[in-house]
Protein backbone atom coordinates (compact mmCIF):
# COMPACT_ATOMS: atom_id res chain seq x y z
CA UNK A 1 0.00 0.00 0.00
CA UNK A 2 2.77 2.37 1.22
CA UNK A 3 4.76 1.73 -1.92
CA UNK A 4 1.44 1.49 -4.85
CA UNK A 5 0.22 4.82 -2.83
CA UNK A 6 3.90 6.68 -2.75
CA UNK A 7 3.20 7.22 1.20
CA UNK A 8 4.45 6.84 4.59
CA UNK A 9 2.11 4.45 6.15
CA UNK A 10 1.78 3.57 10.20
CA UNK A 11 -0.07 0.68 10.57
CA UNK A 12 -1.14 -1.39 14.33
CA UNK A 13 -0.74 -4.86 14.29
CA UNK A 14 0.82 -7.59 16.70
CA UNK A 15 4.18 -8.61 16.64
CA UNK A 16 6.08 -12.08 17.44
CA UNK A 17 9.76 -12.06 18.52
CA UNK A 18 11.49 -15.09 19.82
CA UNK A 19 13.16 -14.76 23.21
CA UNK A 20 15.94 -16.31 24.95
CA UNK A 21 14.74 -19.24 27.43
CA UNK A 22 16.68 -19.10 30.42
CA UNK A 23 16.42 -20.93 33.77
CA UNK A 24 17.40 -17.57 35.59
CA UNK A 25 14.05 -16.67 37.42
CA UNK A 26 14.12 -12.47 36.53
CA UNK A 27 14.42 -13.85 32.35
CA UNK A 28 10.75 -11.68 31.36
CA UNK A 29 11.16 -14.44 28.30
CA UNK A 30 7.50 -16.33 28.18
CA UNK A 31 7.63 -19.83 29.05
CA UNK A 32 7.24 -20.76 25.38
CA UNK A 33 10.62 -18.59 24.05
CA UNK A 34 8.47 -15.69 22.32
CA UNK A 35 7.38 -12.57 23.21
CA UNK A 36 3.84 -10.32 21.44
CA UNK A 37 4.13 -7.24 21.39
CA UNK A 38 1.39 -4.80 20.36
CA UNK A 39 3.46 -3.08 17.74
CA UNK A 40 3.37 0.17 15.17
CA UNK A 41 5.22 -0.60 12.08
CA UNK A 42 6.05 1.96 9.53
CA UNK A 43 6.37 1.99 5.82
CA UNK A 44 8.32 4.53 3.50
CA UNK A 45 7.19 5.88 0.22
CA UNK A 46 9.84 3.00 -1.45
CA UNK A 47 7.66 -0.26 0.98
CA UNK A 48 10.48 -0.36 2.88
CA UNK A 49 9.96 -1.11 7.02
CA UNK A 50 11.87 1.41 8.70
CA UNK A 51 10.68 1.76 12.22
CA UNK A 52 8.99 -0.66 15.03
CA UNK A 53 7.39 0.30 18.02
CA UNK A 54 6.52 -2.35 20.70
CA UNK A 55 3.88 -0.43 23.00
CA UNK A 56 5.09 -0.08 26.89
CA UNK A 57 1.59 0.41 28.83
CA UNK A 58 -0.55 -2.31 28.14
CA UNK A 59 -4.23 -2.07 29.11
CA UNK A 60 -5.62 -5.48 30.08
CA UNK A 61 -3.85 -6.45 26.80
CA UNK A 62 -3.60 -10.56 27.88
CA UNK A 63 -2.01 -10.92 24.37
CA UNK A 64 0.72 -9.19 25.24
CA UNK A 65 4.24 -8.81 26.67
CA UNK A 66 5.39 -5.38 27.95
CA UNK A 67 9.03 -5.27 26.53
CA UNK A 68 11.96 -5.61 28.97
CA UNK A 69 13.23 -1.69 28.58
CA UNK A 70 10.80 1.08 27.03
CA UNK A 71 11.51 2.03 23.36
CA UNK A 72 11.77 5.77 22.04
CA UNK A 73 11.39 5.03 18.44
CA UNK A 74 11.36 7.65 15.85
CA UNK A 75 11.30 7.76 12.19
CA UNK A 76 12.22 10.70 9.41
CA UNK A 77 10.50 11.66 6.07
CA UNK A 78 11.49 14.07 3.76
CA UNK A 79 8.29 15.91 3.92
CA UNK A 80 8.20 17.12 7.74
CA UNK A 81 11.18 15.78 8.96
CA UNK A 82 11.23 13.65 12.37
CA UNK A 83 8.15 11.58 13.62
CA UNK A 84 8.00 9.72 16.86
CA UNK A 85 5.53 6.46 17.75
CA UNK A 86 2.88 5.71 20.54
CA UNK A 87 0.11 3.31 21.41
CA UNK A 88 -3.11 4.45 23.45
CA UNK A 89 -2.67 4.18 27.11
CA UNK A 90 1.14 5.28 26.37
CA UNK A 91 -0.34 9.03 25.64
CA UNK A 92 -0.89 8.79 30.10
CA UNK A 93 2.60 7.98 30.49
CA UNK A 94 6.00 9.12 30.88
CA UNK A 95 8.01 6.93 29.02
CA UNK A 96 7.51 6.60 25.81
CA UNK A 97 5.59 9.73 25.62
CA UNK A 98 6.87 12.87 27.45
CA UNK A 99 10.60 11.37 26.37
CA UNK A 100 10.23 11.72 22.93
CA UNK A 101 8.76 15.66 23.66
CA UNK A 102 11.73 16.07 25.62
CA UNK A 103 14.11 14.85 23.09
CA UNK A 104 12.30 17.98 20.96
CA UNK A 105 10.23 15.20 18.61
CA UNK A 106 7.10 17.59 17.79
CA UNK A 107 4.85 15.30 15.70
CA UNK A 108 3.36 12.24 16.75
CA UNK A 109 1.23 9.32 15.52
CA UNK A 110 -1.13 7.34 18.02
CA UNK A 111 -2.95 4.24 16.63
CA UNK A 112 -5.52 3.97 19.60
CA UNK A 113 -8.54 1.55 20.99
CA UNK A 114 -9.57 4.34 23.22
CA UNK A 115 -12.69 4.13 25.56
CA UNK A 116 -14.26 6.89 25.56
CA UNK A 117 -14.50 8.23 29.51
CA UNK A 118 -16.38 11.00 30.25
CA UNK A 119 -16.04 14.09 31.42
CA UNK A 120 -12.48 14.47 31.38
CA UNK A 121 -11.21 11.96 28.70
CA UNK A 122 -12.96 11.17 25.93
CA UNK A 123 -11.05 10.48 22.81
CA UNK A 124 -10.89 13.80 20.94
CA UNK A 125 -11.13 16.16 24.12
CA UNK A 126 -7.90 14.39 25.56
CA UNK A 127 -6.02 14.00 22.03
CA UNK A 128 -6.67 17.93 21.43
CA UNK A 129 -5.67 18.79 25.15
CA UNK A 130 -2.54 16.86 25.05
CA UNK A 131 -1.64 18.58 21.67
CA UNK A 132 -2.30 21.74 23.51
CA UNK A 133 -0.52 21.28 26.71
CA UNK A 134 2.65 19.06 24.96
CA UNK A 135 2.83 21.75 21.79
CA UNK A 136 3.03 19.20 19.13
CA UNK A 137 1.06 17.70 16.42
CA UNK A 138 -0.73 14.54 17.30
CA UNK A 139 -1.80 12.21 14.66
CA UNK A 140 -4.26 9.75 16.54
CA UNK A 141 -6.55 6.75 14.74
CA UNK A 142 -8.92 5.79 17.02
CA UNK A 143 -11.03 2.59 16.56
CA UNK A 144 -14.56 2.70 15.99
CA UNK A 145 -16.55 -0.26 18.15
CA UNK A 146 -19.89 0.77 19.78
CA UNK A 147 -19.56 -1.99 21.87
CA UNK A 148 -16.83 -0.61 23.95
CA UNK A 149 -17.56 3.33 23.26
CA UNK A 150 -14.33 3.35 21.41
CA UNK A 151 -14.68 6.67 18.54
CA UNK A 152 -12.95 9.69 18.00
CA UNK A 153 -10.13 10.28 15.75
CA UNK A 154 -8.51 13.61 14.73
CA UNK A 155 -5.61 15.75 13.18
CA UNK A 156 -4.56 17.90 15.84
CA UNK A 157 -1.77 21.23 16.06
CA UNK A 158 -1.33 23.39 18.54
CA UNK A 159 -3.51 25.99 16.38
CA UNK A 160 -6.23 23.68 14.52
CA UNK A 161 -8.00 20.65 15.44
CA UNK A 162 -9.71 18.00 12.28
CA UNK A 163 -11.53 15.77 14.07
CA UNK A 164 -14.41 13.68 13.36
CA UNK A 165 -16.48 12.18 17.38
CA UNK A 166 -19.43 9.58 15.83
CA UNK A 167 -22.63 9.94 17.92
CA UNK A 168 -24.50 7.76 19.12
CA UNK A 169 -26.80 5.91 16.77
CA UNK A 170 -24.21 6.37 13.73
CA UNK A 171 -23.63 3.84 11.35
CA UNK A 172 -20.75 1.98 12.59
CA UNK A 173 -17.96 2.54 9.74
CA UNK A 174 -14.53 4.18 9.53
CA UNK A 175 -14.15 7.91 8.44
CA UNK A 176 -10.94 9.50 6.77
CA UNK A 177 -9.41 12.32 7.60
CA UNK A 178 -6.98 14.99 5.68
CA UNK A 179 -5.31 17.71 6.96
CA UNK A 180 -2.64 20.32 5.74
CA UNK A 181 -0.43 20.90 8.56
CA UNK A 182 2.25 23.13 9.42
CA UNK A 183 5.80 21.35 9.92
CA UNK A 184 7.19 21.50 13.90
CA UNK A 185 9.90 19.51 13.27
CA UNK A 186 12.82 21.93 14.69
CA UNK A 187 15.58 20.06 12.76
CA UNK A 188 13.77 20.30 9.76
CA UNK A 189 14.84 22.71 7.52
CA UNK A 190 12.54 23.85 4.55
CA UNK A 191 10.67 25.90 2.13
CA UNK A 192 7.15 24.64 2.81
CA UNK A 193 7.39 25.78 6.85
CA UNK A 194 6.93 29.43 6.28
CA UNK A 195 4.39 29.04 3.62
CA UNK A 196 2.50 26.13 5.84
CA UNK A 197 2.82 27.61 8.90
CA UNK A 198 0.86 30.75 7.53
CA UNK A 199 -1.91 28.68 5.63
CA UNK A 200 -3.13 26.68 9.03
CA UNK A 201 -2.62 29.50 11.41
CA UNK A 202 -4.81 31.95 8.77
CA UNK A 203 -7.39 28.85 8.94
CA UNK A 204 -7.12 28.53 12.92
CA UNK A 205 -10.33 28.27 14.78
CA UNK A 206 -8.93 30.13 17.25
CA UNK A 207 -10.35 34.09 17.95
CA UNK A 208 -7.23 35.21 18.81
CA UNK A 209 -3.62 36.20 17.25
CA UNK A 210 -1.34 34.04 15.47
CA UNK A 211 -0.48 32.14 18.51
CA UNK A 212 -4.19 31.18 19.07
CA UNK A 213 -3.64 32.76 22.66
CA UNK A 214 -1.09 29.93 23.37
CA UNK A 215 1.59 32.23 26.06
CA UNK A 216 4.36 30.17 27.54
CA UNK A 217 6.22 32.09 29.69
CA UNK A 218 9.43 32.91 27.19
CA UNK A 219 7.15 34.29 24.19
CA UNK A 220 4.34 36.40 26.64
CA UNK A 221 3.63 39.87 25.86
CA UNK A 222 4.23 42.37 28.91
CA UNK A 223 0.28 42.92 29.08
CA UNK A 224 -0.93 42.79 32.93
CA UNK A 225 -2.33 39.21 33.74
CA UNK A 226 -5.87 38.86 33.04
CA UNK A 227 -7.64 39.12 36.40
CA UNK A 228 -7.65 36.23 38.66
CA UNK A 229 -10.16 34.76 41.02
CA UNK A 230 -7.07 34.08 42.84
CA UNK A 231 -8.10 35.72 46.16
CA UNK A 232 -11.48 34.57 46.48
CA UNK A 233 -11.50 32.60 50.02
CA UNK A 234 -12.31 28.44 49.54
CA UNK A 235 -16.33 28.42 48.50
CA UNK A 236 -17.66 27.13 52.26
CA UNK A 237 -20.00 24.76 51.00
CA UNK A 238 -17.78 21.95 48.99
CA UNK A 239 -18.62 17.95 48.68
CA UNK A 240 -16.93 14.58 47.78
CA UNK A 241 -17.94 13.27 44.36
CA UNK A 242 -15.97 10.63 42.19
CA UNK A 243 -14.57 10.97 38.61
CA UNK A 244 -13.59 8.15 37.28
CA UNK A 245 -13.31 6.85 41.09
CA UNK A 246 -11.30 9.71 41.76
CA UNK A 247 -12.50 11.28 44.77
CA UNK A 248 -13.12 15.45 43.70
CA UNK A 249 -13.74 18.16 45.88
CA UNK A 250 -16.67 20.22 44.51
CA UNK A 251 -18.18 23.28 44.85
CA UNK A 252 -21.66 24.02 43.31
CA UNK A 253 -21.81 27.38 40.84
CA UNK A 254 -25.42 28.60 42.15
CA UNK A 255 -25.17 32.45 40.53
CA UNK A 256 -25.43 33.17 37.09
CA UNK A 257 -21.51 34.40 37.85
CA UNK A 258 -19.59 34.70 39.89
CA UNK A 259 -15.81 33.81 41.58
CA UNK A 260 -15.51 30.62 43.20
CA UNK A 261 -12.79 28.24 44.59
CA UNK A 262 -12.23 25.01 45.54
CA UNK A 263 -8.96 22.99 47.66
CA UNK A 264 -8.17 19.23 47.20
CA UNK A 265 -5.67 19.53 49.99
CA UNK A 266 -2.92 22.36 49.25
CA UNK A 267 -3.77 22.34 45.61
CA UNK A 268 -6.86 25.10 44.53
CA UNK A 269 -8.45 25.85 41.50
CA UNK A 270 -10.09 29.19 40.86
CA UNK A 271 -13.06 30.10 38.32
CA UNK A 272 -14.52 33.35 37.37
CA UNK A 273 -17.55 32.62 35.42
CA UNK A 274 -20.92 33.96 33.53
CA UNK A 275 -23.37 31.71 32.88
CA UNK A 276 -25.20 33.08 29.90
CA UNK A 277 -28.93 32.41 30.12
CA UNK A 278 -30.85 29.54 27.72
CA UNK A 279 -34.24 29.52 27.84
CA UNK A 280 -35.36 27.32 30.45
CA UNK A 281 -33.00 24.98 30.61
CA UNK A 282 -32.14 23.48 34.23
CA UNK A 283 -28.53 22.52 34.50
CA UNK A 284 -26.08 21.83 37.61
CA UNK A 285 -22.33 23.08 37.53
CA UNK A 286 -19.84 22.27 39.89
CA UNK A 287 -15.91 23.26 40.35
CA UNK A 288 -14.00 20.30 41.23
CA UNK A 289 -9.98 19.75 42.13
CA UNK A 290 -8.64 16.61 42.74
CA UNK A 291 -4.86 16.06 43.54
CA UNK A 292 -3.50 12.20 43.94
CA UNK A 293 -2.66 9.39 42.03
CA UNK A 294 -5.08 7.39 40.03
CA UNK A 295 -5.01 3.90 41.37
CA UNK A 296 -8.69 2.43 39.14
CA UNK A 297 -6.94 0.22 35.61
CA UNK A 298 -3.82 2.08 35.72
CA UNK A 299 -1.35 4.15 38.37
CA UNK A 300 -1.05 7.88 37.80
CA UNK A 301 -0.47 10.88 39.56
CA UNK A 302 -2.44 13.64 38.77
CA UNK A 303 -3.61 17.54 39.62
CA UNK A 304 -6.82 18.36 37.93
CA UNK A 305 -9.47 21.38 38.23
CA UNK A 306 -12.86 20.70 35.86
CA UNK A 307 -15.65 22.93 35.46
CA UNK A 308 -18.10 19.81 34.82
CA UNK A 309 -22.03 19.67 34.01
CA UNK A 310 -23.86 17.37 36.50
CA UNK A 311 -25.59 14.66 34.96
CA UNK A 312 -28.52 16.04 36.91
CA UNK A 313 -29.56 18.30 39.40
CA UNK A 314 -28.55 16.21 42.32
CA UNK A 315 -24.79 17.44 43.81
CA UNK A 316 -24.12 13.62 43.54
CA UNK A 317 -24.58 13.94 39.92
CA UNK A 318 -21.65 16.09 39.70
CA UNK A 319 -18.73 14.19 37.75
CA UNK A 320 -20.73 11.60 35.97
CA UNK A 321 -21.05 11.23 32.14
CA UNK A 322 -22.45 14.24 30.18
CA UNK A 323 -22.60 14.33 26.66
CA UNK A 324 -25.37 17.27 26.03
CA UNK A 325 -25.75 20.05 27.52
CA UNK A 326 -27.24 23.56 26.69
CA UNK A 327 -25.94 25.59 29.04
CA UNK A 328 -23.21 28.52 27.29
CA UNK A 329 -20.22 30.11 29.81
CA UNK A 330 -17.62 32.88 29.77
CA UNK A 331 -15.01 31.72 32.31
CA UNK A 332 -11.52 31.92 33.12
CA UNK A 333 -10.18 28.66 35.31
CA UNK A 334 -6.82 28.25 37.00
CA UNK A 335 -4.46 26.36 38.49
CA UNK A 336 -1.25 26.10 40.50
CA UNK A 337 0.40 23.38 39.26
CA UNK A 338 3.31 21.04 40.25
CA UNK A 339 4.27 19.80 37.18
CA UNK A 340 5.00 21.29 33.57
CA UNK A 341 2.62 19.04 31.93
CA UNK A 342 -0.71 20.36 32.00
CA UNK A 343 -3.50 19.28 29.27
CA UNK A 344 -6.30 22.17 28.66
CA UNK A 345 -9.74 21.17 26.99
CA UNK A 346 -13.27 22.64 26.48
CA UNK A 347 -15.38 20.26 25.24
CA UNK A 348 -19.27 21.15 24.15
CA UNK A 349 -21.84 19.63 23.43
CA UNK A 350 -22.42 16.37 21.52
CA UNK A 351 -18.76 15.93 21.29
CA UNK A 352 -17.91 19.23 20.52
CA UNK A 353 -13.87 20.64 20.50
CA UNK A 354 -13.32 24.45 21.27
CA UNK A 355 -10.43 26.10 21.39
CA UNK A 356 -9.24 27.68 24.28
CA UNK A 357 -9.42 31.43 23.87
CA UNK A 358 -6.70 32.50 25.65
CA UNK A 359 -4.05 30.04 27.96
CA UNK A 360 -1.23 31.07 29.95
CA UNK A 361 0.99 29.28 31.66
CA UNK A 362 3.45 31.37 34.10
CA UNK A 363 6.91 30.75 35.48
CA UNK A 364 5.55 29.51 38.98
CA UNK A 365 3.36 26.55 36.87
CA UNK A 366 0.42 29.06 37.21
CA UNK A 367 -1.44 27.50 34.34
CA UNK A 368 -4.54 30.79 33.24
CA UNK A 369 -7.28 29.13 30.35
CA UNK A 370 -9.93 31.82 29.45
CA UNK A 371 -12.77 31.28 27.12
CA UNK A 372 -16.05 32.99 25.93
CA UNK A 373 -18.53 33.00 22.69
CA UNK A 374 -18.97 29.64 23.09
CA UNK A 375 -21.04 27.78 19.92
CA UNK A 376 -22.52 25.52 22.14
CA UNK A 377 -23.60 24.39 25.67
CA UNK A 378 -20.56 23.57 28.32
CA UNK A 379 -19.94 19.55 29.24
CA UNK A 380 -16.58 20.22 30.23
CA UNK A 381 -13.30 22.65 30.67
CA UNK A 382 -10.69 21.03 32.01
CA UNK A 383 -7.37 21.55 32.80
CA UNK A 384 -5.61 18.28 33.76
CA UNK A 385 -2.24 18.10 34.97
CA UNK A 386 0.28 14.93 35.16
CA UNK A 387 2.57 14.89 37.67
CA UNK A 388 4.75 12.45 36.16
CA UNK A 389 7.70 12.70 38.63
CA UNK A 390 5.10 11.35 41.57
CA UNK A 391 4.03 8.40 39.76
CA UNK A 392 6.21 5.51 41.65
CA UNK A 393 5.68 7.13 45.27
Amino acid sequence: MARRNNLYLVANMADLQPCPLKTDPSSSCPSDGRWQFNTNVVFRSDGLLVARYHKHNLYFEQSFDTPPQPEIITFDTPFAGRFGLMICFDILFHKPTIALVEKGVRQLIFPTAWMNLLPLLDSVQFQQAFSLGANVTLLAANLRKDQYNMRGSGIYTPFSATYHHAQKGDPEEGRLLVARVPVLDPLWVGQSVTTEEGLVRSESTSSTATDSGVCHQESCSDSPPPETASLVPPSSATFISSIDHDPFTFVLLNETEGKVNVCNGTFCCHLQYRRLPQGDSKELYALGAFAGTHTMDGRYALQVCALVRCAGLDASSCGQEVEEAESKMDFLLEGKFGSRYVYPSVLASKMVLEQPEHLETAADGRVTMKHSNMTGGLVTACLYGRMYHLDNE
